[in-house]
């Protein structure tokens, strides 16, 4: 799942990072100190729960919200608040839960299991993606092919999952793709990504933040991967050959 924490005062931010993280240790935390900057990066980012402070600067918790609940209308918004004024402002727009400062790990636990709405992750555990990396890397929905408007988005998807999971960031990428500056073309390479992920409902996989992106692990069943698991299936499967069309990509077998 992924978990937007959102609250202008740092030191209450950090706890309840570390609170987060224990009751939900193997999830994405996205943690933001500026309510704009949540919601600016998150715009493509589907998220399953909010944590929101609500007086903060620039945009306010009820405001951000709303503003989240029109992009994810099954998003879970939990207010973590020091005032008890807006319970109603949280009910007028269905918000999941409602702790009031200081943040405890059992008001969070409460609160996780009792979501208004059931992330699709908890919900069936589907993967979005098969990708195999063994011989020539490609990329597979539902057994089907999937088909890249560009071969340079294929590279840039096929590095991205090489790096399994690790944050990249432009200049990287741009050493590996041309050993130059094409940073605007680099841009189109994304914006064609995410199309081409969205137009088979597997946005999700990739992960956007202002100068870096990811792809998101758990929702792709890769051969790589699941050798470096040691899934005996996996080990079989690798014959000494790993994205043969691309001269980076090296892969380091056990």
């Amino acid at each position: 799942m992924k978990i937007l924490l959102v609250d202008d005062e740092e030191l209450q931010l950090l706890r309840l990072e570390n609170i987060v993280k224990k009751v939900l240790p193997d999830d994405e935390l996205l943690v933001y100190s500026n309510p704009k900057k949540a919601y600016d990066d998150n715009i493509e980012n589907e998220i399953d729960i909010a944590f929101l402070d609500i007086e903060m600067p620039q945009i306010n918790g009820i405001s951000l919200a709303k503003k989240l609940k029109k992009l994810y209308p099954k998003i879970n918004i939990i207010f973590v608040t020091a005032y008890n004024n807006y319970a109603l402002d949280a009910y007028s727009i269905h918000a999941s839960g409602y702790i009031l400062k200081p943040v405890s790990e059992s008001k969070v636990r409460h609160e996780i299991e009792a979501l208004r709405y059931e992330p699709e992750e908890i919900k069936n555990g589907e993967k979005l993606l098969d990708v195999k990396c063994f011989g020539n890397f490609e990329v597979f929905k539902s057994g089907v092919p999937l088909k890249f408007h560009r071969q340079k988005t294929k590279e840039l998807f096929a590095y991205l999952i090489d790096r399994a999971g690790a944050s990249v960031n432009m200049n990287e990428l741009n050493a590996i793709l041309w050993d130059e500056d094409k940073n605007s073309y680099l841009r189109t390479l994304v914006v064609d990504l995410q199309d081409t992920l969205k137009e088979v409902g597997a946005q999700d996989v990739f992960v956007k933040r202002f100068n870096e992106c990811y792809v998101d692990m758990s929702k792709i069943n890769c051969d790589a991967y699941e050798y470096k698991n040691n899934n005996p299936d996996a080990i079989r499967l690798y014959a000494g050959e790993y994205m043969i069309q691309y001269p980076w990509a090296v892969f380091e077998s056990n």
